[in-house]
């Protein structure tokens, strides 16, 4: 089963950061300071895509500039300054300010020593978790791609009020309301608190003492509230019990199901946005508790188990870090120990994802030259089509949640049990998230397993995690009773290879020399809108591997020529694959040691070493 989170050719940075620098408690101050800054977003122009924002800056420098951030919840530069126009400013007396552009994103204005005014317009059209859209059917936000922060005051409180909603209309937010407004103590917390306007279904939960709301922007017909729901609260519980930690008082799921291209998941320190296209979700209901799960538990890691070099926050460039194997990738290693506790998922479906995984990592011959740590930093350069070929690059999350798995069973092997992931995260939320500190990258998660084992892990580190070394599954495997087989199979093969960068549909990066895709007229570079008449969306993928040989394939593509169909037989061609099963013989120790590394737990004082 391919899942959205982890999948290399539907890529979306599922688990694409945020700033918390600066997190606090949604707690916020009732009341407006000097220092305040009040920003207004008027919706009258939605139908339009068009947001008309005013920013009232309190007194400060004569001299004063606004930016807007070039990147936001995904590792791609966006330039969310090409949608801005119509940039004015005035004085606390209302007389026009003389406004300057100085670089693709900042503006300049003097005479704002007693306070200053200003205003823009901004195209809003970019759907999905990791966008800010408005038109006639909702309006949702990620408010740092709209919304400038005052360069020398972006640490200000911020009061923010939403004006001309229709009158059918409601609000979400995890934002705290005074009024009619809403409140944050700093610009990083407000843009990490995406908004939902618009005709949505909400239902909600209580677990543990917290609150938990569901909101739903989709048509009822394409899902089923009660069933979320009650997903959404098994996971919840099985996340916070393995932690035993609930950070906040009230989190908030935001839900879309598009009809259209869509899918993936961002993370929010009291929020997560998570969008699955209707029919994927339909035909695979299992996406949804795995994006759910995913995206539930950063809000511990990254959101408070968070690596130094993300910090502090640069909203002018891109944010380099070699710790996304573990931020995101070892993120995937949990969403299936919570789903697993949650019984969502089962052991027969875990191994074989596991296999699965394995098998994606070892196609990929980049996984003899790029390093995890590597392939976190270049993060980056995932937007580009070339970068996402087998041979140039492996994922973080892929290869990241099999090293989440191996260090899980070294710290087992080290400790005859008694020592697990679980601890590692747990110690990195009471020695770092919790005392407001940041962790030293790949150094802090070898120095967490050392305090777990008093054992120096690192050569796993060098080898595995900084080094490209390949990886003994039977070494670690064995310990539970498993062994990987490694074989060769015949799988279908539709004649190309194709990579979808976030919201968009996918893109052929490759075809297969001789293919009858190319013979069909399939060219690199086309987008593909449909396949076998379903929205080409976050499911792609799955729809691709479930096409048998033989079977005829349909496309719908655009490209520079305009929209085609073509269609052409699925070929095959031979393939290795590794699936994980028991070893001749499982002892009891192995039983034993399987049965708690499956329930995410250390075993008791005095299990025996396998």
């Amino acid at each position: 089963m391919i899942r959205s989170a982890r999948t290399w050719l539907a890529l979306v940075l599922l688990g694409g950061l945020w700033p918390t620098s600066r997190l606090q408690s949604q707690e916020a101050t009732s009341s407006a300071d000097a220092s305040t800054v009040l920003c207004t977003v008027s919706l009258a122009g939605y139908q339009d895509h068009v947001l008309r924002i005013r920013i009232v800056l309190p007194p400060g420098d004569a001299v004063r500039q606004v930016q807007l951030p070039v990147w936001n919840a995904l590792y791609q530069v966006r330039d969310f300054a090409q949608f801005v126009s119509k940039v004015s400013a005035k004085g606390n007396e209302s007389e026009a300010l003389s406004v300057q552009k100085i670089d693709k994103s900042t503006w300049r204005f003097e005479g704002a020593k007693d306070g200053a005014t200003v205003e823009y317009e901004i195209h809003a059209d970019q759907s999905g978790p990791y966008g800010a859209q408005a038109n006639a059917n909702h309006v949702f936000l990620n408010l740092a791609e709209v919304l400038m922060y005052p360069v020398d005051s972006h640490l200000s409180p911020i009061r923010i009020r939403f004006s001309d909603i229709p009158t059918s209309w409601k609000l979400a937010t995890p934002l705290k309301s005074v009024g009619v407004d809403f409140v944050a103590p700093n610009y990083d917390q407000l843009v990490d608190s995406p908004v939902e306007i618009g005709t949505f279904q909400e239902s909600d939960f209580d677990e543990g003492g917290g609150h938990y709301r569901v909101i739903v922007d989709a048509d009822r017909s394409d899902y089923d509230m009660p069933k979320l729901v009650s997903d959404a609260h098994r996971i919840v519980a099985a996340a916070t019990s393995w932690m035993n930690d609930r950070p906040f008082q009230e989190y908030t799921f935001f839900y879309h199901f598009p009809r259209g291209p869509g899918g993936g998941g961002m993370e929010h320190a009291y929020s997560t946005a998570i969008e699955l296209n209707a029919q994927d979700l339909r035909d695979n209901p299992q996406s949804f508790v795995d994006v759910t799960a995913h995206e539930f538990f950063h809000l511990w890691n990254v959101k408070r188990i968070r690596p130094q070099t993300l910090e502090p926050v640069d909203y002018t460039r891109e944010n380099y870090t070699r710790a996304l194997w573990f931020s995101e990738g070892v993120t995937s290693t949990v969403e299936d120990i919570i789903l697993l506790r949650a019984g969502l998922l089962d052991e027969r479906g875990y191994l074989t994802r596991l296999g699965q995984q394995i098998t994606e990592l070892e196609r990929r011959p980049a996984h003899l030259t790029q390093s995890a740590e590597e392939s976190s930093l270049d993060a980056w350069l995932e937007k580009y089509p070339y970068y996402r070929q087998p041979e140039r690059s492996i994922s973080y999350y892929n290869k990241g949640e099999l090293l989440g798995v191996a260090l899980d069973l070294a710290l087992r092997d080290a400790t005859r049990g008694q020592a697990s992931l679980r601890d590692i995260f747990q110690w990195m939320n009471q020695t770092f998230a919790k005392r407001g500190r940041f962790f030293p990258d790949s150094d802090g998660v070898r120095q967490a397993a050392g305090a777990m084992t008093q054992t120096d892990l690192t050569p796993f580190f060098r080898k595995y995690v900084a080094g490209v070394e390949e990886i003994p599954w039977d070494e670690f495997f064995g310990t539970v009773g498993l062994r990987s087989v490694r074989k060769s199979v015949t799988v279908s093969d539709p004649g190309f290879t194709a990579a979808r960068n976030f919201d968009a549909s996918p893109a052929v990066i490759r075809l297969r020399p001789g293919s009858d895709a190319g013979k069909a007229g399939l060219l690199v570079g086309d987008v593909i809108l449909d396949i076998n008449g379903a929205v080409a969306a976050g499911d792609f993928d799955r729809r691709l591997g479930a096409l048998r040989t033989g079977e005829m394939i349909h496309l719908r593509v655009r490209n520079s020529r305009g929209e085609h169909n073509l269609q052409w037989r699925v070929g095959s061609r031979e393939e290795v694959e590794y699936i994980l099963t028991d070893v001749d013989n499982v002892t009891a120790q192995q039983k034993a040691r399987r049965a708690a590394w499956l329930r995410g737990e250390s075993q008791p004082a005095g299990d025996a070493r396998p």
